[in-house]
């Protein structure tokens, strides 16, 4: 991992994405807290997150199309420096009556961001070499595991001290920051990307982003991706929407046991990122796919299940540092796995529409679980979640283990783990 991290071009990437991030955890915090403090309505709170949300149906597969036609260095460049001056909007926010400007924030920010995800994915493959991938994307989760444990609790402290003003301001400095950072990245524009340009500039888009579906249609490894990621996705949503009935109901806990567990959850995806990115930087992206997703199943079903045996959340937090290993196999190996099966002109493409697909597949999860929870359970409905990972994990195996074995088999992957325990 020390080697990969060391290269000049992807360090920037990674120290950019590391302190646009943390701004971004500090602003989830301030900015819910902000809403129900001055609205007291948790409708309207909710409200946000909705507003994140949406921008991924409508527009996350369109944008591949265009960070597939433009420089991805520059677009990354160009949606950092548009984010900065949108999060500003937030200053003008002191009472219940200008709470609209917060939605206005979250839908722009997010749509903005549909660009500059496929941006990022697509272009790490062209920072790093082939056998480094899986490397540079376990780098990649340790990155968002450090925000997600630092930015929120920066942003407690900044918005109990200079209120939502103050996390507003340094998320926005934190974009313009980012992008410096991004615009030092010393590549050529890549050559291997196209434009299909046609007449007419929406007849070319919508011949771009069919071309791009086709693409994922023609290739048995990234449908049975899709099929994978839209399954888990459900299950991410039913978790999000019933994990604090979870807490409540099962652990007696409240807001701060959720947020112990939440940390757990962060410090294991920290280990699992050194683990993942030393230990198994040589090993196949789809079978860390596969089994990371049915270890990630397995120790949430323990997860889940175990206070009906033992008392305590000490047990829960313990679980919850151990899953972090198989949580970065799993999304180290996706993640490399579209790197490495779409070909670069069409890499934007493919990770948008996996946007757009794991947005409805996560709404739809949260609407099933909020109508079946009260007649099932948590627990249930929690193990029925786990299940599924389960399932996609034995699903990848059945569809692609063979394949996976023979490429091996031909020398593909002879490195194996002829790295494993170097840094």
């Amino acid at each position: 991992m020390l080697k990969v991290i060391r290269q000049r071009d992807f360090s920037l990437l990674w120290v950019a994405g590391l302190i646009s991030m943390i701004g971004d955890w500090m602003i989830f915090v301030a900015l819910p807290i902000t809403v129900y403090e001055l609205s007291g309505s948790a409708a309207a709170t909710g409200g946000i997150l909705i507003a994140g949300r949406v921008p991924s149906l409508f527009l996350g597969s369109v944008a591949g199309v265009f960070v597939d036609r433009w420089d991805r260095r520059r677009t990354m460049i160009i949606v950092n420096v548009i984010r900065a001056p949108i999060m500003l909007l937030l200053l003008a926010i002191d009472s219940a009556d200008r709470l609209w400007i917060a939605y206005i924030v979250a839908f722009g920010v997010s749509a903005m961001s549909q660009f500059f995800g496929p941006a990022e994915n697509a272009l790490l493959p062209q920072l790093v070499a082939a056998d480094a991938l899986i490397s540079a994307n376990a780098l990649n989760a340790l990155n968002n595991n450090l925000a997600r444990l630092i930015g929120p609790a920066i942003g407690g402290v900044v918005a109990a001290r200079y209120g939502l003003s103050g996390v507003a301001v340094i998320d926005s400095m934190s974009f313009f920051l980012a992008a410096g950072l991004i615009a030092a990245i010393a590549m050529p524009s890549s050559s291997s990307q196209v434009t299909e340009a046609a007449d007419g500039a929406g007849l070319s888009v919508w011949h771009e982003w069919k071309s791009g579906l086709l693409v994922i249609r023609a290739s048995r490894v990234l449908m049975v991706v899709f099929v994978v990621m839209a399954l888990t996705s459900l299950g991410e949503g039913v978790m999000g929407a019933i994990f604090w009935v979870f807490v409540d109901e099962v652990l007696k806990g409240g807001s701060a046991e959720a947020g112990w567990l939440l940390s757990a959850q962060a410090i294991g995806g920290l280990v699992g990122s050194v683990v993942i990115g030393s230990w198994f930087k040589g090993s196949s992206a789809i079978l860390l796919l596969a089994w990371g997703a049915i270890g990630l199943g397995v120790i949430d079903l323990a997860i889940f299940n175990y206070p009906a045996f033992f008392g305590g959340i000490w047990l829960g937090l313990v679980l919850m540092v151990i899953v972090g290993v198989p949580a970065t196999a799993f999304g180290t190996g996706f993640t490399s796995t579209i790197q490495t099966e779409a070909e670069d002109a069409y890499r934007g493409r493919v990770f948008g529409a996996l946007n757009t697909t794991m947005a409805l597949s996560m709404i739809a999860g949260a609407a099933i679980a909020g109508a079946v929870t009260v007649r099932l359970g948590s627990v249930t409905v929690l193990s029925i979640q786990s299940a599924s990972y389960i399932a996609a994990g034995a699903f990848v195996l059945w569809m692609l283990a063979p394949r996976t074995m023979s490429r091996i088999g031909e020398g593909e992957n002879v490195a194996g783990n002829q790295g494993a325990g170097e840094a």
